[in-house]
């Protein structure tokens, strides 16, 4: 990347409020700020330059202190599925998976928001590649903005790399911007932000969002699920779900609760009767979710007799179940996979 490019501030994840304070700050009308936005989101142009309805001065204005701020994929890889797993370019020269998942007449995008992940759950690669930054809401917007199949998108989840409730202001500013009718104007019901529980951020998140939560939950057996996932011990998860017990989730709003299923560790009656005990009586849905193997651990999937019985308890005690279908598992783009490890290890290597 230039050293102009670096000096350069982004467009991309400013508000129109924000984008008109950018120009009215360059000697230009603020109603110049609503054009830039129309280019930027509405049009997602590549350059300041087709901004056309712009003065050639405005725009050069604009050009030298400002660029778009979007960047291509690197890379990509294709799974025999349809699933397609970007590797994308960040601004301070990391790097990010995301993964484009079509399905009949839906297309669901998953994001990151950091780079690599503190939270080191047990069953997950991003984990293991330890943390290197979060990403800018410029960052975030760039997955789908720089997305080849843009267009088709109707969803977007935020469970890729990262702890979105841990980079809570960008991941908040994407949102923002994502649903606001004055930029992308996405209905925040498309949207899902997962999370493992970092309370103080998730309320922040629930009061300052309308888009759909998913709870990162693997065992409601307290110290198995620390064993699971070390952020239990500072962020428990019934402390957690007596949180979610506050909000209304009966009606358009959703929530869920993820469970990868581990084969001898998570899948008995026990823990199925600690699930019904944790949310008997809350509005939300549980995602099973087949674990997919990754170096380095012990941890085995359950049957698919097993998953199927998993589903049938729940469902029979009144907690709606579904079993997550596993896409691009051949491409490392499955949940749990997804990693940069050896990009950003020859990154500091530079």
């Amino acid at each position: 990347m230039s050293t102009e490019a670096t000096e350069r501030l982004p467009l991309l994840g400013l508000s129109l409020q924000e984008l008109r304070d950018v120009v009215t700050s360059l000697g230009m009308p603020a109603y110049t700020g609503g054009q830039v936005a129309k280019w930027l989101y509405e049009r997602r142009v590549r350059s300041i330059d087709e901004m056309t309805n712009l003065s050639k001065a405005n725009r050069e204005k604009l050009s030298a202190r400002y660029t778009i701020g979007c960047m291509a994929p690197a890379d990509s890889q294709h799974s025999v599925d349809g699933t397609v797993k970007y590797l994308f370019p960040t601004h301070d020269g990391h790097y990010v998976e995301t993964v484009y998942i079509p399905d009949g007449d839906r297309a669901t995008l998953c994001v990151s928001c950091q780079v690599g992940c503190k939270m080191n759950c047990l069953f997950c690669q991003t984990g293991k590649q330890g943390f290197h930054g979060h990403l800018s809401a410029a960052d975030i917007l760039n997955q789908i903005y720089s997305l080849p199949e843009a267009d088709s998108l109707t969803n977007i989840v935020y469970m890729g790399q990262g702890e979105p409730m841990d980079n809570i202001d960008n991941v908040l500013q994407s949102l923002r911007v994502l649903t606001s009718s004055d930029c992308c104007g996405w209905s925040p019901r498309r949207i899902t932000v997962s999370s493992v529980g970092m309370r103080r951020h998730l309320e922040r998140f629930l009061n300052e969002s309308d888009c759909h939560v998913a709870i990162s939950m693997h065992s409601a057996i307290a110290e198995q699920r620390a064993q699971l996932m070390p952020a239990e011990r500072g962020m428990p998860i019934k402390e957690v779900v007596e949180l979610l017990r506050k909000y209304d989730f009966a009606h358009q709003r959703r929530l869920s609760f993820e469970y990868i299923v581990f084969g001898g560790l998570n899948d008995s009656e026990a823990h199925a009767r600690a699930i019904v005990r944790l949310l008997r009586g809350m509005d939300c849905r549980i995602n099973l979710i087949r674990f997919h193997t990754i170096p380095g651990t012990i941890l085995r999937g359950a049957s698919e007799d097993k998953m199927l019985w998993l589903r049938d308890y729940l469902t029979h005690h009144g907690l709606y179940t579904t079993i997550r279908a596993s896409r691009g598992e051949d491409i490392m783009a499955a949940c749990g996979l997804l990693s940069t490890q050896r990009q950003e290890q020859e990154h500091e290597q530079q």
